[in-house]
């Protein structure tokens, strides 16, 4: 599917046809997107939205233009409901701070899932340290399904904010966010939903899901790196502080008092990454055109088959089986050490994920170092799960001699 389309993947690594399995970790980008970088730096690169030349006009239009777009593929109300960032890391640092700044105090409380990235844990550990609020986890079982009976027991007066990813990256697990969002509206609390590992294989509707905050990462959908999207409901970014000082953010400075810009403005301190935000929509025009449906399909088709024929291997432990899943496999084989097996793995040719994910709390869960991780994208082929089966288990008797 598509496949043409990324070059990249039209080498040999150690003599062996490559074989891109760590889609989770970041994707391959089309073309389109590497053409529409380049033709930024080429054409109209230049700062944005305070100059009145002729290039900075044109960066600032292409700019405003993929904020539109991004508007659009989530279906966000309100276009300046889109904030860009540099990842979905940054989205959430800025909503711990902004939003622990203005609404933490002594004695709240945060609820985050035993299943997330540290990238949704670290943040809100470090806006409780300072102001004195404390985290509260809902758990997961053997299977990576989230305890959802558990959450109205885990909420309190002194809950100010649920933060959970839609999909889990080490796991795979589909989180049932609509159950989780509903049920907190009914207490008045807010929910930030991590989506990094969704917004490339399940269609997102911001207003359908009714969810206060959205970020997600334009490099683990097709686009560069350097580019990330936070969407907030406006009555919260209006009472947010800002995040960082500076440069787009403000409206008017003295040395007696700064007045803050509009949104989005207002969260967007000093120069963006204006050919990576533009390279976002191109990779965002690709995926509408191949499908999102099209795509989820194809990848679910891969990912139950790669299962199918990992089953087989002898030893073979899946980490994260629940029914609802995206394109991710986590395993281990008996006792081998998963960085000692995908250390042969990359010698045959075939990219995938050793380790513990920067998901430390569910290796914890489950007493292990670490696991292989094998993630599936639209350019994905059954011939090439076929390859990696087979490594699997030669690997897997290289080790045991």
């Amino acid at each position: 599917m598509n496949r043409q389309d990324f070059e990249i993947l039209n080498q040999q690594v150690y003599n062996q046809p490559l074989i891109y399995f760590d889609n989770a970790a970041t994707t391959q980008k089309p073309k389109a997107v590497i053409e529409s970088l380049t033709n930024y730096y080429k054409t109209i690169n230049s700062n944005i939205h305070r100059g009145v030349h002729y290039l900075s006009q044109q960066a600032t239009e292409q700019f405003e233009l993929a904020r539109q777009r991004v508007a659009h593929f989530i279906n966000a109300e309100k276009t300046h409901e889109i904030i860009f960032t540099h990842g979905a890391t940054e989205s959430i640092n800025l909503i711990a701070a902004s939003f622990g700044k203005t609404f933490l105090k002594a004695g709240d409380e945060i609820l985050i899932s035993e299943m997330e990235h540290h990238a949704n844990i670290v943040p809100w550990q470090l806006a409780c340290e300072m102001y004195g609020a404390r985290l509260k986890v809902l758990p997961f079982n053997e299977t990576g399904v989230l305890e959802i009976e558990k959450i109205e027991s885990l909420l309190s007066e002194k809950t100010k904010i649920i933060t959970i990813n839609h999909v889990s990256n080490t796991l795979g697990t589909i989180n049932p966010i609509r159950t989780v969002i509903e049920t907190a509206h009914r207490h008045h609390i807010p929910v930030m939903i991590d989506g990094a590992q969704a917004v490339s294989h399940l269609k997102i509707d911001v207003q359908d899901l009714d969810c206060d905050f959205y970020c997600f990462s334009g490099h683990k959908m097709y686009a560069p790196m350097g580019v990330g999207v936070l969407y907030g409901k406006e009555k919260w970014l209006d009472q947010m502080q800002p995040y960082q000082g500076g440069g787009e953010m403000i409206e008017q400075v003295t040395f007696d008092k700064t007045t803050y810009n509009q949104l989005p403005y207002k969260f967007e301190a000093g120069t963006p990454s204006v050919g990576d935000v533009i390279g976002l929509k191109t990779a965002i025009d690709y995926i509408e055109t191949v499908g999102v449906d099209t795509i989820g399909r194809h990848e679910e088709q891969l990912c139950q088959y790669a299962h199918q024929q990992l089953a087989e291997v002898e030893g073979i432990k899946f980490f994260g089986t629940a029914p609802h899943k995206a394109a991710i496999i986590s395993f281990l084989v008996g006792a081998i050490h998963p960085y000692d097996m995908g250390t042969i793995i990359d010698r045959l040719g075939i990219a995938v994920r050793t380790g513990h994910h920067c998901t430390q709390p569910i290796m914890q869960h489950y007493a292990i170092p670490g696991t292989i991780r094998a993630s599936f994208a639209l350019y994905n082929e059954k011939e090439e799960i076929d390859r990696f089966v087979s490594a699997v288990k030669r690997a897997a008797w290289m080790l045991r001699q």
